[in-house]
């Protein structure tokens, strides 16, 4: 399985409420941690069960991400080291364990479609190619990575006017947040979210607490959130997207696997941080044994 994604170094404040215009505001505490869509998507997968290469350039001001990757038995072999620095990204997190993200793209950007070729050649035809929206090119990349055979996941996050113009025909499984959804059914259904499934052929919508929907062909699936005391949402998200593509592709049935997925973004929260917070299977596992009324 192959990520083709972003890698931020993700600097967190944790402060009462999120700063407003004109104030300045201390924090109660600060961690730097590894973040970005992609990158916390890679190690969800790996800790998810999947072998995941993960694709992307970082700065020379933040080597150590390599490391940090590889201790997560994400591969980083096709990372490259380019000519500006690292993105990175400024988390508050209030007291209600809400953020606010200030996004710096950086080195991401300089992701090429010659270097993406190059870093795809062996490509098994049939594999996954997961995308988020903070890389460049992202329909060129998606289309490049169709004609070699690859199925393909889009987590089209941030939601922008680039997002609303990816090739959607391209796309086998398309996992959007309740927000996103909104914006891409008056975009591209007339407002109505059930069309969705016309785009391509599994949509997944996170909801947050209100859980989780799936539409494909005529039938939807809908799950409920796992209730725990959250922390920090910042990678909720992204555990999410992980753990429901590593599902998918081990052919669970949908429902079992937007469990699985639900249960461990549902343990990411109770966590501070976004990649460190992402659990185990193994975690994941023994914290649906204890639901019995699945």
């Amino acid at each position: 399985m192959i990520n083709i994604g972003s890698i931020n170094v993700d600097h967190v404040y944790r402060v009462p409420y999120f700063v407003k215009p004109g104030e300045t505001l201390p924090s109660k505490s600060y961690q730097r941690v590894l973040g970005g869509k992609g990158a916390n998507q890679s190690v969800a997968l790996a800790r998810a069960g999947e072998t995941v290469k993960h694709i992307g350039v970082i700065g020379d001001d933040h080597t150590w991400i390599i490391d940090e990757l590889k201790s997560s038995k994400v591969d980083a072999s096709s990372i490259e080291i380019g000519t500006v620095a690292t993105g990175h990204a400024l988390i508050q997190v209030d007291d209600n364990a809400e953020n606010c993200i200030l996004l710096f793209a950086g080195a991401n950007h300089e992701l090429n479609l010659d270097t993406l070729t190059d870093k795809l050649a062996g490509f098994e035809k049939g594999g996954w190619v997961l995308f988020q929206n903070e890389m460049p090119n992202l329909n060129q990349m998606i289309s490049l990575v169709k004609k070699m055979g690859a199925r393909v996941a889009v987590n089209p996050a941030p939601f922008d006017d680039e997002a609303k113009a990816i090739d959607y025909d391209l796309v086998d499984l398309l996992i959007v947040n309740d927000l996103e959804a909104e914006e891409l059914a008056r975009t591209k259904c007339q407002g109505d979210l059930s069309k969705l499934a016309e785009l391509c052929p599994v949509v997944i919508v996170t909801r947050g607490t209100q859980g989780a929907i799936c539409y494909f062909g005529d039938d939807t699936i809908e799950v409920p959130a796992f209730k725990v005391k959250a922390v920090d949402t910042t990678g909720a998200g992204d555990t999410f997207v992980g753990y429901i593509l590593s599902s998918i592709a081990q052919n669970l049935p949908l429902k079992e696997a937007m469990q699985r997925a639900s249960a461990a973004s549902a343990l990411a929260v109770t966590k501070a941080g976004a990649s460190v917070a992402i659990p185990t299977s193994v975690e994941v596992t023994q914290f649906l044994e204890t639901k019995s009324d699945l």
